[in-house]
């Protein structure tokens, strides 16, 4: 077979068989184990710091996001990829699009948003606040047209003790696009999707993360709930 003759779809299935991997299922947050907390809200403010930690989930997914990233662009088969299918692909793979703007939205609650790479450090730094970022994506392969996205923070005292938790999700299932028939614009609508599934879980999860936050705006003394 000639390159001349090889369809737009045998090209998509191509890339989605060979480069594009499936995410891992969520994992463990690990060994770190958090009591209740006696906090009834959660402190706000500019003078509120704020220490935020990755769960496995997210840097397990924030990789798999990558390598799709990564293959979409280069990998495989992209020379034979329509343009537009190829940039649909790359555009929709953001492996920082949740921790970025997740990061944005604390900031608007609280003063200094640091990330840190361990639970050492974290705790080392102690933060008014401990924030664990879960997130996990799930994009399109070439055995499954499921997409599905979740965010969440679960937040704890500076005493690693638990407070409360927001999160947002969403999914969808689209036509397998490697099936029929689609033409190239079509196909672009429907890689397309996934952004949109990805940008329905974090708006849901702004909301809840309000819903949780709100409570403290009430208040004109937020660090009084800190344990001395």
């Amino acid at each position: 077979m000639t390159l001349r003759f090889i369809t737009p779809l045998a090209i998509v299935a191509l890339l989605a068989g060979c480069s594009i991997p499936t995410a891992p299922v969520a994992v463990s947050m690990g060994d770190h184990s958090a009591g209740s907390s006696t906090a009834a809200i959660i402190p706000t403010g500019k003078q509120v710091s704020v220490g935020v930690l990755y769960s496995a989930t997210t840097d397990t997914n924030r990789a798999y996001l990558r390598h799709y990233h990564a293959n979409a662009g280069t990998g495989f088969g992209q020379s034979l990829l329509v343009q537009s299918i190829h940039d649909a692909y790359v555009a929709t793979s953001n492996p920082d699009l949740a921790v970025d703007r997740v990061t944005t939205s604390l900031q608007r609650y609280f003063g200094a948003v640091t990330v840190y790479p361990d639970m050492p450090s974290l705790k080392a730094a102690k933060p008014d606040v401990m924030v664990v970022v879960d997130a996990r994506s799930q994009l399109m392969t070439s055995r499954s047209s499921d997409i599905e996205s979740t965010v969440s923070t679960l937040f704890y005292d500076h005493h690693f003790n638990y407070i409360a938790t927001a999160t947002g999700h969403a999914a969808k299932t689209l036509p397998p696009i490697w099936a029929g028939n689609m033409r190239s614009e079509e196909m672009v609508t429907e890689i397309t999707e996934q952004q949109q599934v990805q940008l329905m879980a974090l708006h849901r999860f702004e909301q809840s993360l309000h819903e949780v936050l709100a409570p403290s705006k009430a208040t004109s003394e937020p660090l009084s709930l800190r344990l001395p």
